[in-house]
């Protein structure tokens, strides 16, 4: 069976694997797409075809020392090629990132970096506080712990967090917003807060 350009193009689009790997692939599989799709999955050249998943290894690192030299914030942003980090969107996205971080110290990335023993402690402090202002059904005190976990996570995890330049966002939508203008996904490695004289 004659592999078409399309049906390579369609391959591609769902494993990310080379022209050359795709046609080989098809022809091998007389065509068939399935087929074609496992034997790419057994030669371990399917790659990931969405942008949240593919790998972000270039990148930079911002720093930012606010007045006064008493506080500072080290940032490193990653993306997935070198011309992308060299775009003064993306060198914006890290400063407006670190001024962020400055202003309204993050502890956590995202929600699932918060340690179990963390969330724990947080919802055994909202339920003694709900036991205290008296009975509540069990279903209105479940809403509640989850209403106040909520903003525990706007208030301790950076992408949770709105946007110090424009609240009307979450600090994940500026960063889906680059995603989208820049074309490729964009990942916070990793961030360190300073102040001077701060306890670890």
């Amino acid at each position: 069976m004659e592999v078409s350009l399309e049906m390579i193009r369609e391959l591609r689009e769902k494993t990310g694997a080379g022209v050359m790997d795709a046609k080989r692939a098809l022809e091998e599989a007389n065509g068939d797409m399935e087929k074609a799709i496992l034997i790419l999955r057994e030669r371990g050249i399917v790659k990931a075809a969405k942008k949240s998943t593919r790998v972000a290894k270039e990148g930079i690192i911002e720093a930012y020392i606010h007045t006064g030299s008493k506080l500072g914030v080290l940032l490193e942003l990653n993306c997935e090629t070198d011309f992308v980090a060299r775009t003064d969107e993306f060198k914006n996205l890290a400063k407006d990132l670190c001024l962020q971080i400055a202003g309204m110290n993050p502890l956590y990335i995202s929600k699932e970096d918060v340690p179990k023993e963390v969330l724990e402690r947080e919802k055994n402090i909202y339920m003694t506080q709900l036991e205290k202002e008296g009975n509540k059904p069990s279903h209105v005190i479940e809403k509640i712990v989850n209403g106040r976990l909520e903003k525990f996570f706007e208030e301790v995890c950076l992408l949770e967090q709105p946007f110090v330049k424009n609240p009307e966002i979450k600090v994940k939508d500026l960063l889906t917003e680059a995603i989208s203008k820049l074309g490729e996904n964009i990942v916070i490695r990793r961030f360190v807060r300073y102040v001077v004289g701060e306890e670890e």
